[in-house]
């Protein structure tokens, strides 16, 4: 066979092509017995062309098609083996070498982000401790304490920031590991929202608690990581649907599975952007400072708790959260 596909392809057709005029031209020379058996051979080797093709066109695109979906999902710097010398190939060997460039591109980038946070945290730690010691001097008065309780706020909303940065590298790193036990899934989650609820109701925000109807048991999981999830969608609701001034915050079961619900009161999530919004570093047209990973983050510690995150725009208005946890460890 010829090296490429375009060569035999052009030759098959042709090949094709005088098959079909000599069955002609036989059958105009009433050569029917030779007419007869050239059509036969047409079909066969039509059928020959479509097994050919489906062997060495169609299934070698769809296994270079299911390879690319892999990496379009995260799995950067794996390869896929090279089967034929042709334009197939050559474009496995082209998808291979954007593997490997898109992993060590992944890498550096999780490299500096890592870096930078890790350089960052300490001037930030000075920054605030400084700014809340200087806040305590009775000599601070006006608008000096004013601007000290903003530089405060600031340093503890960029080291929440960093905070969010590592746990990505950790994730990016596979150094992100649960410290599974038996967990009391709603005391946590009364702890978190007693946590917060201080600063909720400084922002003029409600929390409404509806507890379980029934006692639930206890399930497996990591409470400092589901506790961590817990603040950071409390934090989210407040941030993105502040305008709606309350939060409903539910406990329940569902099936085999404990169901935690938030939901918020303000504009929602596009509906365009709510396939992406558990992406990293996405933020879509939201104008509200951050990283755009807590979501992720949170997205990550439930899927390692063997659990599901769901997002959508509740009825009514505002966003909704569920989260899906196993009772039983899997």
């Amino acid at each position: 066979m010829f090296k490429y596909l375009r060569t035999q392809l052009l030759a098959s057709i042709i090949a094709a092509l005088i098959l079909m005029l000599l069955s002609i031209w036989a059958i105009t020379r009433e050569y029917m017995i030779f007419a007869v058996c050239i059509l036969v051979l047409v079909c066969f080797y039509m059928i020959y062309l479509l097994f050919w093709f489906w062997k060495n066109i169609s299934e070698p695109i769809d296994r270079l098609t299911g390879f690319a979906a892999q990496i379009a999902s995260g799995s950067y710097g794996s390869k896929l083996e090279e089967r034929s010398d042709n334009e197939i190939g050559n474009l496995t060997d082209a998808i291979n070498d954007m593997s490997e460039k898109v992993a060590l591109a992944e890498k550096a980038r999780t490299d500096f982000i890592s870096q930078v946070s890790h350089e960052l945290r300490t001037p930030l730690t000075a920054i605030t401790g400084w700014s809340e010691t200087i806040a305590y001097d009775p000599a601070v008065q006006g608008d000096s304490l004013r601007g000290l309780n903003i530089i405060s706020k600031e340093a503890e909303r960029l080291t929440g920031m960093v905070t969010e940065l590592l746990e990505f590298t950790r994730i990016q790193d596979g150094r992100f590991n649960l410290r599974i036990e038996t967990v009391d899934i709603a005391e946590e989650l009364e702890d978190a929202i007693f946590t917060y609820g201080k600063l909720m109701k400084q922002a003029g925000m409600d929390v409404h608690y509806d507890p379980p109807a029934k006692e639930l048991p206890l399930i497996p999981g990591d409470p400092e990581r589901l506790k961590q999830v817990f603040l950071n969608l409390l934090d989210n609701a407040m941030i993105h649907g502040g305008e709606g001034k309350m939060i409903d915050v539910s406990l329940g079961r569902d099936g085999n599975y404990v169901k935690i619900v938030f939901r918020d009161y303000g504009s929602g999530i596009p509906d365009a952007e709510l396939p992406h919004v558990k992406e990293k570093f996405y933020k879509g047209s939201s104008k509200n400072r951050g990283t755009g990973i807590g979501l992720a983050v949170c997205d990550e510690i439930i899927t390692r708790h063997k659990g599901r995150m769901e997002i959508r725009n509740a009825d009514g208005g505002g966003c909704m959260v569920q989260l899906y946890l196993p009772i039983r460890s899997s």
